[in-house]
């Protein structure tokens, strides 16, 4: 399955290959079958889950399914409306010249204001997939144009002159929303009238066998071996010695660059040892009030690098 995502600005198209990027599991089949019967039936749905989930890839192979041009957008605080629908831009100027009678010369001027269409404008008439990453990001009044749009399957357009007008939603118009309820800073709380709205599917970590599938697609490990990294990885996260939670990202990182440099995690070793602590310990807090903890977290991240290799690992 193929889509694209479009670019509203260079009116280009990127090819979006899900198929081939997503790893597709019995975890990731079923999660993927609710949404795309939710969407199916005409209702947007909402991914939503803490960093390292697999938001984003899940929303785009969902809207690959479609096979229509994607449509992506991340929240951001600054955004308004018109970064969503679009704005007054420039002027159109028309003159007419009327020399009917040839003695007799006769003008016509006017200036109209230019319409520019911006990304969920283009989406609602072209019926493209939006998917908008992130979406708590940006303020809640700029996502107030959405209500129309996803119930009322309206778009409602506002000009200088104070009149409005409407843009009827294209039937093939599908929503995808993303959103990280863990997180706060620059995070703002959905409102009751847009949620009541969207199908909330909640995700959490994967399973050990989704997790160690995704990191041998992205790194190229073989599946044993993954399985050590994955193994370390999950239990440091179920430890809670941690002020960040280690995600697969961690997993990924640890696997491509064990096997970019010929890496045998089984094996350990201080070269994969010094890999793993530069991933897993930045997930620690750092501060010269925290010394102690900092060096008993080192000590059980090496217990557990030890515990899952065969190799030697760094000194304490």
């Amino acid at each position: 399955m193929t889509a694209t995502i479009k670019n509203a600005q260079t009116r280009t198209f990127v090819s979006l290959r899900s198929s081939s990027e997503f790893v597709a599991t019995a975890t990731t089949h079923e999660v993927m079958d609710r949404a795309v019967a939710y969407l199916g039936a005409g209702f947007p749905v909402h991914f939503r889950g803490p960093a390292g989930t697999g938001k984003t890839t899940l929303a785009l192979h969902v809207a690959a399914q479609f096979g229509r041009p994607v449509m992506l957008i991340a929240g951001d605080e600054q955004f308004t409306s018109s970064d969503l629908i679009g704005e007054q831009n420039g002027y159109r100027f028309r003159r007419v010249v009327d020399r009917y009678i040839h003695n007799v010369t006769k003008y016509e001027e006017d200036a109209q204001q230019r319409w520019v269409d911006n990304r969920l404008t283009t989406a609602c008439r072209e019926g493209f997939t939006l998917v908008y990453d992130e979406f708590t990001r940006s303020r809640p009044e700029a996502n107030n144009v959405l209500l129309a749009v996803l119930e009322e399957r309206v778009l409602v357009l506002p000009t200088s002159t104070g009149n409005s007008s409407y843009v009827k939603v294209h039937p093939e118009f599908r929503a995808i929303f993303t959103s990280n309820p863990q997180e706060y800073a620059g995070v703002h709380e959905s409102p009751d009238a847009l949620s009541d709205r969207l199908v909330t599917i909640d995700l959490d970590y994967y399973d050990r066998n989704t997790e160690v599938a995704i990191t041998v697609a992205n790194s190229h490990l073989p599946s044993d071996e993954a399985g050590k990294v994955v193994d370390i990885v999950r239990e440091f996260r179920a430890s809670g010695e941690y002020d960040q939670t280690p995600t697969l990202r961690a997993c990924i990182m640890i696997g491509r660059v064990s096997a970019l440099q010929g890496l045998i995690p089984s094996q350990g070793g201080q070269r994969f040892t010094q890999i793993c602590l530069d991933i897993l310990e930045s997930k620690t807090a750092f501060s010269a009030k925290n010394r102690e903890r900092r060096i008993e977290q080192r000590k059980m991240l090496l217990q557990l690098i030890e515990h899952h290799t065969h190799g030697a690992v760094l000194e304490s």
